[in-house]
């Protein structure tokens, strides 16, 4: 009787193993620097605030590309008869990390408005934020994927920090904090020389031959941690669906970089997506009971995709139908 609820080890294990091309991390990689490259140095050449049209139509691209990335994944894998269970896995981490983004990007608006910062600067200082995020998610994905592997009994850790993670945001409502008040900004600004006037884009100005740093350098800081924090919380949601690091690195590599056209399209949309923190909740503790009791019993990713997409379609659903009953 007991055997019908504990999987086998063969059967935990139940992800992809797949051997990656020679090719496979220098394309993605080229993928990534030449999709940087064009946002900045063609779009965004020259400072400009970003029209909610641009924003939107900036947006559906980067979803196109991330989605459709999943069956550059199929194709890679097919040969070694991972193709679809790579995809699944890929979409999974994909959606996992793009919905628990959204309150991030809510984050970036609370810290744009704290510090006024001018619309036409805000896209250059989210690129160096993006280009710092996706550094250190790759440095938490691999050491994740290598403390899992090595110690197989800290998913149920992971999992029940998720699962109180989850808790704690459904308990707590969607409550904003000052961001002067944060320990990192009092010790910047006791360890970095600032002033209070911006100098366009630029990160540091000079005054009387001093070098000082302008608010944009603090608008960074917050932003790149703020990522960390949220990278705490999506790094081990993501590997819930996925040990393949090639895999959680792409699929959170494609959802971080959407989050700068998702800011323009959201920042001032927060109050018509009144259902997201229950959504992100519900997320969050799916994937962490699914971690917790991985060492145990294999929940299928595909179930798990199904799971996700569920969660989100009823969140945004329910948040759409509530905005609209209060217009009208």
């Amino acid at each position: 009787m007991f055997n019908m609820f504990v999987a086998s080890a063969e059967e935990i294990t139940n992800f992809v193993n797949v051997d990656i091309p020679s090719w496979g991390w220098p394309m993605l990689i080229a993928v990534f620097v030449a999709a940087l490259l064009i946002d900045l140095l063609l779009r965004h050449k020259t400072a400009h605030a970003v029209e909610p049209k641009e924003a939107l139509q900036q947006s559906a691209l980067w979803l196109a590309l991330g989605l459709g990335f999943s069956g550059v994944i199929y194709l890679m894998f097919k040969g070694q008869g991972e193709g679809s269970s790579a995809a699944i896995e890929y979409l999974s981490g994909y959606l996992i990390e793009y919905s628990l983004s959204i309150d991030n990007v809510f984050v970036w608006a609370m810290i744009f408005v704290h510090f006024k910062v001018p619309n036409q600067y805000q896209h250059r200082t989210l690129f160096w934020g993006i280009f710092g995020a996706l550094v250190m998610r790759f440095i938490f994905i691999a050491l994740g994927v290598q403390v899992i592997n090595r110690f197989e009994k800290l998913l149920v850790v992971f999992g029940v920090f998720l699962i109180y993670t989850g808790i704690k945001i459904l308990r707590s409502g969607d409550k904003e904090s000052n961001p002067s008040d944060m320990r990192t900004m009092k010790l910047f600004r006791k360890l970095v020389p600032s002033v209070e006037q911006y100098d366009g884009q630029k990160m540091f100005t000079s005054v009387d031959g001093r070098r000082f740093a302008t608010p944009l350098l603090a608008v960074l800081v917050l932003v790149e941690v703020s990522d960390v924090v949220f990278a705490v919380d999506s790094v081990p949601a993501v590997l819930a669906v996925s040990r393949e690091q090639f895999i959680v690195f792409a699929s959170n590599a494609f959802a971080i970089l959407g989050l700068r056209s998702l800011y323009f399209v959201l920042a001032n949309m927060r109050e018509r997506f009144i259902y997201m923190p229950q959504t992100i909740s519900s997320l969050l503790i799916f994937v962490g009971i699914k971690m917790a009791v991985g060492i145990w019993k294999h929940i299928p990713t595909v179930w798990s995709l199904g799971v996700i997409i569920g969660l989100l379609a009823i969140g945004v659903g329910a948040s759409v139908r509530h905005d609209r009953r209060k217009s009208a």
